[in-house]
């Protein structure tokens, strides 16, 4: 089949005495954000070499289709179809949500306490079924405090454009008009009179809060907040004590944070702390007394506590550790629950306030798992808790945990219809060192018949951005590969969080190169310690991950048989460069601001994949890419397809796949999902020979 072919209009681009040339740049639409709106403005030359691509990739994909087919059976057969959440206890309810063999979204019931029967207040099959609509995702979904009113946002194109809708459960009724163009998050006042949302501006980013009264036209909708720096984002929630409403306005690096009464008429929000560059805080109110979880101070976090209404007289509640990620608290009337990351792996600690004893919560005696906690019901008034664990190998379990008498009953367990046997699998915590000393953790899960002798293929993932920390928990997906006599590894890499805020520091900004160097490191530990060999790699990651699969496929190529890139951020320079766009600005902690600054110009030019890209041979590659995705725009992904092709010097495959209705967590519903990682999956078992 003939290799599709982006016609070249090549531009001179430059920057801070730097010129260079962009053949593809032209495809990037100055209108983007209605594309991702409404995709028939999309311009035909673009549309048509995307459907190209498509076609493409489906030609040298053909010979796996029937393993497609088999994977989505063999992944959808570990799932329990027809399942049902633990319940939570309302003031007069019991609510809980159900899936179905025949359904792709969830439904939520609720019953009467004291009553059997069982009301249905949302089917996300029906609602999307009413709309005629290909994509359909669900933002929020919350119950206004008197039982009565059904909130809901719905994003119908994948651009996390959200409309919200307030409707009676009992009528079905629609009480309001849809408000458009949101954050999606909704929030009922305690007199259940208004809501509270977030408006998205301009270039997608919510900077305002609206209270609105129900039933009423929008235009008289009142803004309570606006932040007006460009970087920085807003949110609205309810205190634990339900007592004030906390607006927080922050970006990635910086907080601040304001509050008014839960019973305040004409909301005016008043300022908790002012805003410091890299100080991070977040308050909460409960017993009469106010919490602080801060960095200020404190790198990896610490809690600070006082009864002061004009938030001084702090005291500490929580003292730092060195890297040890201190999280926040979740209260009870007689307990406070709180967590700690070290070294990749989680702790809770729960604390008896009538003798002020605080134990650690043991889930498991495995070394490796993931482990959480959430409430049973609204009603703080309780000693039971919900906990969780799952490990790589053993699949989640929940129990209901008595905190005074320290009995746990199992109340639900992840049944894998298909059948699992966690002895069947060997998972390892490891730490190889990279190339500057620092130690990096990392989390093995094998089949115990694939043999440790270098000839196992490999499937390394990585993130390694924002802080976000990369769980060792379970997940039934992964089998299809690790069945497969593929070893799956997840790279703890630097730009999370996994060993404090030091780690992530490390890992952003003039630090972005120890993201990719610890990811190397630890593929080329993996091969000197016989688990795989060179060329045996496939490396996997999304978003940010994207970004580090760009990066090191440039560097060191010869380590990959084959590499998944999910709406990868692989045009990174260009991105950067335009503040228009709505993530731009808001990243400037994390990966610089290369308009302004030389030095942030010079090093992200370095190692951006679509600026760094070499005439030498690479692996497979398969880029996935989502046309109305406005995190990642699929112009990224789609020029580094492009000058990929006019510059590598093999005739491995080289595909391009876009979703032309879908955002940037891909297809929607359940089906949709697997059908994406059912053909991930077919491509890397395709490069690895193993079909």
């Amino acid at each position: 089949m003939k290799i599709p072919q982006l016609a070249k209009k090549p531009e001179k681009k430059s920057c801070h005495n730097t010129i260079w040339e962009d053949d593809y740049s032209w495809i990037h639409q100055k209108n983007i954000l209605e594309v991702l709106k409404d995709s028939t403005k999309l311009v035909p030359e673009v549309r048509k070499y995307l459907e190209e691509e498509n076609a493409y990739t489906e030609f040298h994909l053909k010979d796996t289709k029937q393993h497609q087919k088999k994977l989505f059976d063999e992944i959808k057969g570990r799932i329990k179809l027809d399942d049902e959440s633990l319940p939570f206890k309302d003031k007069k309810f019991i609510y809980w949500t159900r899936t179905t063999k025949k359904g792709n979204y969830s439904i939520k019931l609720r019953k009467k306490i004291g009553t059997e029967i069982e009301e249905e207040i949302w089917n996300g099959d029906r609602e999307k079924e009413k709309l005629v609509t290909e994509y359909f995702g669900v933002g929020d979904l919350e119950v206004s405090w008197d039982d009565e009113l059904l909130g809901y946002s719905l994003d119908l194109k994948g651009s996390e454009y959200y409309s919200i809708f307030i409707r009676n459960i009992k009528t079905g009724k629609l009480i309001t008009e849809e408000i458009k163009d949101t954050s999606g998050s909704i929030l009922f006042s305690l007199d259940d009179k208004y809501i509270f949302y977030s408006k998205l501006d301009n270039n997608h980013r919510p900077r305002k809060i609206f209270r609105h009264k129900l039933g009423t036209p929008i235009q008289e909708d009142i803004l309570i907040f606006e932040e007006k720096t460009e970087a920085f984002t807003v949110s609205i929630g309810l205190s634990s004590d339900e007592k004030y409403y906390f607006i927080v306005s922050s970006d990635h690096n910086t907080s601040e944070q304001y509050y008014f009464s839960a019973n305040e008429q004409s909301p005016k929000p008043k300022l908790i702390q002012k805003r410091e560059k890299g100080i991070i805080y977040s308050v909460n109110s409960w017993d009469d007394s106010f919490y602080m979880h801060t960095n200020k101070n404190a790198e990896d976090f610490k809690i600070d506590k006082t009864s002061d209404i004009n938030f001084k007289n702090w005291e500490p509640y929580v003292p730092a550790k060195d890297e040890t990620l201190i999280g926040g608290l979740t209260f009870l009337n007689n307990w406070i629950i709180r967590s700690e990351v070290t070294n990749a792996l989680g702790k809770i600690f729960v604390k008896n306030l009538e003798d002020n004893i605080e134990e650690e919560l043991i889930f498991s005696d495995e070394e490796v798992y993931d482990g959480g906690i959430s409430l049973t019901q609204k009603d703080k008034n309780t000693d039971l808790i919900h906990i969780s664990y799952s490990t790589p190998k053993t699949q989640s379990r929940v129990y209901k945990y008595n905190l005074r008498t320290k009995e746990k009953k199992l109340v639900k367990e992840q049944i894998i219809p298909s059948g699992h046997n966690s002895q069947d699998y060997i998972v390892e915590r490891l730490e190889c060192i990279s190339h500057d000393g620092r130690k990096v953790p990392l989390t093995i899960t094998r089949h115990k018949k694939t043999k440790i002798n270098g000839n196992a293929n490999l499937l390394l993932y990585g993130y390694g951005s924002y802080g976000n920390s990369m769980s060792p928990s379970f997940s039934s997906t992964r089998l299809s590969l690790i069945n497969r006599d593929i070893i799956w590894v997840t790279a703890h890499i630097r730009g999370g969080l996994e060993r404090g805020m030091k780690w992530w520091k490390e890992g952003k900004l003039l630090n972005k190169k120890n993201t990719f160097k610890d990811y190397l490191a630890v593929a080329r530990f993996l091969i000197e310690k016989k688990y795989t060999s060179k060329g045996k790699i496939i490396g996997m990651g999304g978003s940010a991950g994207g970004l580090l699969m760009g990066a090191v496929v440039n560097e060191s190529p010869e380590l990959f048989c084959g590499m998944v890139m999910a709406v990868p951020f692989v045009d990174s320079l260009t991105t950067n460069l335009d503040h228009s766009l709505p993530l731009t600005i808001g990243e400037f902690d994390e990966f610089g601001n290369a308009k302004d600054n030389k030095d942030h110009f010079d090093y992200i030019y370095s190692y951006a994949p679509y600026n760094n890209i070499k005439k030498m041979d690479y692996p497979n590659i398969l880029i996935t890419t989502s046309l109305s995705d406005n995190r990642v725009l699929f112009d990224e992904p789609a020029k580094f397809t492009a000058k990929l092709r006019d510059y590598k010097t093999d005739n491995n495959l080289l595909l391009l796949k876009t979703e032309m209705n879908a955002g940037h967590g891909g297809k929607s519903g359940r089906d949709g999902a697997i059908e994406e990682i059912a053909f991930d999956y077919s491509f890397i078992l395709k490069v690895s020979k193993k079909i």
